[in-house]
C-alpha cells in the first residue's frame, strides 16, 4: 500500500472513530508501528489530526464549534438524529452519552419538548442549554481531555442511583456477535453504568461503524432495545442484527 493510501485510511479511521491507536492501525495496515507513527506525525504536521500518546484524535473530537464543516459523515448523523427524535416524549428523563451523533440529536430536540437529561458529556450538556425546557444535569467527574467526557467513580456512583426512561448511546464499534465495544476502559465503565440506569437503551450508529470490533466490551446486543442507523431498517447490512430482540429504526 502506498503512503498516500495508508494516510487516507488513517484519516478515515480517525474521522470515523474520533480516536485511533497506533497498534490497531499497524495491524490493520499490516505495516510496522514505526511506519504508522511516521504517517501520523506527518498528518499531524499538516494539521489533519492531532497526535496523542499511543494514537491520534480528530480535531472535531476535541472541539465542537458552530463551524460544522469538519463533522465527518454529518448528513448520515443528521438522518440518525431525525429518526431518534420521535423516540423522545414530553416529561421523559433520559441519559445521553457524547459524540457527534448525539450532538446532532441535542440540536434537533424540539424547543418546547420538556425533558430532564443527565449526561457525562460536557459538549452535549452545553448544547442542551440552548433548549429552555430541557433540564440539564451534568454528571461530573474526571474529564477526559480529548473527549470532554466525565469518567470515574463519582459518575458511576451517581448513575447507580438512577433509573431513567431512556439511555441514548453513541457507538465506537458495533458488531452482531461482539456487541458494543470500545478501547477506553474508563469510558466503558460509565457506559455500562448508563445502561444499568435505564429502562431502555438506544444505540446510534452510522453504518460505517457496523461490523467493527475493539478490545473491550461495553455490552452484548441483548442489553440494547433499539438500534438507529441512517439505513433503511430492511437494508441487508443489518441482517446480522435481526437475530436479536432489537428494534431497527
Amino acid at each position: 500500500m502506498l503512503k498516500e493510501e495508508r494516510q487516507k485510511y488513517i484519516l478515515d479511521q480517525v474521522h470515523l472513530h474520533h480516536r485511533v491507536l497506533l497498534n490497531d492501525l499497524s495491524e490493520e495496515l499490516n505495516v510496522s508501528i514505526d511506519t504508522v507513527r511516521r504517517d501520523v506525525k506527518e498528518l499531524a504536521e499538516e494539521k489533519k489530526l492531532k497526535k496523542v500518546h499511543g494514537g491520534a484524535t480528530s480535531f472535531g473530537f476535541m472541539n465542537f464549534t458552530k463551524d460544522e464543516s469538519n463533522i465527518y459523515l454529518q448528513s448520515k448523523k443528521i438522518k440518525i438524529a431525525e429518526k431518534t427524535i420521535p423516540l423522545l416524549s414530553d416529561g421523559q428523563v433520559i441519559l445521553m452519552s457524547g459524540g457527534t451523533t448525539n450532538m446532532e440529536v441535542a440540536k434537533l430536540i424540539p424547543k418546547k419538548l420538556s425533558l430532564t437529561v443527565f449526561t457525562p458529556s460536557l459538549h452535549v450538556a452545553v448544547e442542551l442549554l440552548e433548549h429552555p425546557d430541557v433540564e440539564v444535569i451534568f454528571l461530573g467527574g474526571k474529564l477526559l481531555h480529548e473527549a470532554k467526557f466525565a469518567v470515574g467513580g463519582t459518575v458511576v456512583n451517581t448513575l447507580s442511583q438512577l433509573k431513567v426512561d431512556l439511555c441514548i448511546l453513541g457507538t465506537g464499534y458495533l458488531d452482531p456477535e461482539q456487541g458494543l465495544t470500545e478501547f477506553d476502559w474508563e469510558v466503558i465503565q460509565v457506559k455500562q453504568a448508563m445502561i444499568r440506569a435505564a429502562k431502555r437503551t438506544v444505540i446510534l450508529s452510522v453504518s460505517d461503524k457496523l461490523h467493527s470490533v475493539q478490545k473491550y466490551k461495553t455490552c452484548d446486543l441483548s442489553a440494547v432495545h433499539t438500534l438507529v442507523t441512517e439505513l433503511d431498517p430492511e437494508d441487508e447490512m443489518l441482517d446480522g442484527f435481526r437475530a436479536y430482540d432489537l428494534r431497527l429504526v
